[in-house]
């Protein structure tokens, strides 16, 4: 249904564009094969976390809270070299060991440092934009 907003609508759409472009936003998506997954985009709008499948979205939501948690523990990054390209990448584990989100590849270590540091930076207050709506 199209409408126009009212001036209200559009002044607290515009003001929640203005957080989320400042802090970040964790996009909830669901996948061809019907799995919810994450993506934790930066101010940038480059994605600088993606989660692995879960069966149901309340799960998918669990493992964004395991990354706004976990994200402060810098022990809990993983850097890891693709090996057939030499691209390195990071992955960032929970508590209990499974991998909660992989990075992009980067073409070096300081690049892959400073994904990281978006992670650490944008997860602990990032919004929550559910696109599965």
């Amino acid at each position: 249904m199209n409408r126009a907003f009212t001036e209200l609508e559009y002044k607290n759409t515009t003001k929640i564009s203005k957080v989320m472009e400042k802090q970040g936003k964790f996009e909830l998506k669901l996948r061809k094969n019907s799995h919810f997954m994450f993506n934790l985009v930066a101010t940038n709008n480059e994605v600088v976390l993606t989660s692995e499948g879960y069966t149901t979205k309340e799960n998918a939501k669990k493992g964004i809270e395991a990354v706004r948690k976990n994200s402060q523990i810098t022990g809990k990054f993983l850097k890891l070299v693709d090996l057939p390209t030499t691209k390195v990448y990071f992955v960032l584990k929970a508590e209990n060991g499974e991998i909660i989100g992989r990075s992009q590849m980067y073409v070096d270590d300081a690049t892959r440092k400073t994904g990281i540091a978006a992670v650490k930076k944008y997860a602990p207050t990032a919004a929550l934009v559910d696109k599965t709506v």
